[in-house]
């Protein structure tokens, strides 16, 4: 990295860093009490509340938000007359699945081939370092040249929509000039990128319901409806033969004409066995960022080890919808629901519940805070340009934030890159995206605080 001030002084916060991540992370932060307990949030909601005050932030409270969790809120003012950028993040984590799988811990950051290794250490605890990372550079060296507001959401990855609401109900809140979401990622490791695009989401619970009871598949098994293939001839509804997804009346056709990804690299990225071939049509980019996807992500019924010869009276599943941008989720979801509905066989009870829903995302990067962050990225990675990509996931607060303050400008930067494994096991981050990025940070504020003066 060029030699830079501000650049000189994150490279030497970086070991407070990592001694700071590896506390936040020890927090088993799943915002599902099913999971672990309500009191990991908010322990975890209480480490990032006692680090904005140690920075000197004001009015630094927990905020109870509708769905029961907390979110977390901070305020630094700046120079008389300055601009206000709102900081986001999040503290509450994805379960870490099978912890068997992981090779270290999940929730003991642990250093391994040049990365650091912990549930959340990218998705999205690195992402308030990554902010601290910044501010403390600036108050080394002249003063943070902007109001700064902090919000750090406690259930972004359950996608309930706590802190929308909140945010709805107090406007005046995070209202700001400009908006850094540290929550996606570049392209690729290295490659400074900006997020352009995010899907939206919805989330469904599929229950169907066949008979009063489980009966033995020898006695009844040949005419007696069971539930689980009835489960499984909908859920194989909502798949075309080549795996695209095929929703009644949901278009699937759209094209993105921005950056593109390579299938090797895709792959490559995705850790594709060999031999297995990729879903859907289009390019990769389309099927990603253009277009919806249809994701079953978990079904109850019996496990193999201890299975018997039953035929299941009832099963669930949970399913999820990605919405690209163009599309309205609540209308997606109306669809998939009606789907459901009419390809459930055997007239079979079914009953189906919405239990999280988030808008697709579409930001303007033509804006003059992409411009400042251009010329940051471009201190910050010497010899690359910033770029604008896509994303897959779902960020809902995104749309909150444009409908509350339309004439902010949102801008979507993180630690994400394909490598860090975010929602899987072994999840890391790369330190030397954690600290250039910091220094974009950075040097974006200094940047933005200039433009506004201009």
């Amino acid at each position: 990295m060029t030699a830079n001030p501000i650049a000189e002084t994150v490279a030497s916060l970086m070991p407070r860093a990592r001694t700071e991540l590896a506390e936040l992370v020890s927090f088993r932060s799943v915002a599902d009490p099913a999971v672990f307990p309500r009191s990991e949030c908010e322990a975890a909601a209480g480490w990032v509340a006692d680090a904005l005050r140690a920075e000197g932030f004001q009015d630094v409270a927990l905020l109870d938000t509708p769905d029961g969790t907390q979110s977390v809120y901070g305020l630094l003012t700046g120079p008389a007359g300055a601009p206000t950028v709102l900081l986001y993040a999040h503290y509450d984590v994805q379960p870490p699945l099978d912890e068997d799988a992981w090779v270290t811990p999940p929730f003991e950051l642990t250093e391994r081939d040049g990365r650091w290794y912990g549930r959340g250490a990218a998705d999205c605890k690195g992402g308030f370092l990554m902010h601290l990372l910044a501010l403390r550079a600036l108050k080394a060296n002249g003063g943070v040249p902007v109001n700064v507001k902090v919000i750090v959401e406690g259930s972004e990855e359950q996608g309930t929509g706590g802190l929308e609401r909140y945010a709805e109900a107090h406007p005046e809140l995070l209202a700001a000039d400009a908006v850094v979401v540290g929550d996606t990622g570049n392209f690729k490791l290295g490659l400074p990128t900006v997020t352009a695009t995010l899907r939206g989401m919805t989330m469904v619970r599929v229950s169907v319901d066949t008979l009063e009871g489980n009966l033995h598949s020898g006695q009844f098994g040949g005419a007696a409806p069971d539930a689980l293939a009835a489960l499984i001839k909908v859920l194989d509804s909502l798949r075309a033969e080549d795996g695209s997804t095929t929703v009644d009346g949901l278009a699937s056709d759209a094209v993105w004409d921005g950056l593109p990804y390579g299938e090797a690299d895709f792959r490559k990225d995705a850790k594709v066995l060999d031999g297995v071939g990729l879903i859907g049509e289009g390019t990769v980019a389309d099927r990603i960022w253009a277009r919806p996807a249809v994701t079953v992500l978990g079904i109850d019924c019996p496990p193999v080890v201890g299975a018997t010869p039953s035929i299941q009276a009832s099963a669930r599943a949970t399913v999820s919808l990605r919405v690209p941008p163009g599309q309205d989720a609540a209308e997606a979801t109306e669809l998939l629901i009606s789907h459901i509905e009419k390809h459930t066989p055997w007239g079979a009870r079914v009953a189906v519940e919405q239990v999280g829903q988030g808008q697709p995302f579409r930001a303007d990067t033509s804006s003059p805070a992409y411009t400042a962050m251009a010329d940051a990225m471009r201190v910050a990675y010497p010899g690359q340009e910033m770029q604008a990509a896509g994303m897959g996931g779902s960020i809902p607060l995104c749309n909150t934030l444009a409908e509350l303050y339309p004439r902010a400008e949102i801008l979507l930067i993180g630690l994400s890159e394909p490598e860090a494994r975010i929602h899987a096991v072994n999840e890391s981050v790369s330190p030397e995206e954690l600290e250039r990025l910091s220094v974009s940070e950075a040097l974006f504020l200094v940047n933005y605080a200039r433009s506004k003066q201009a």
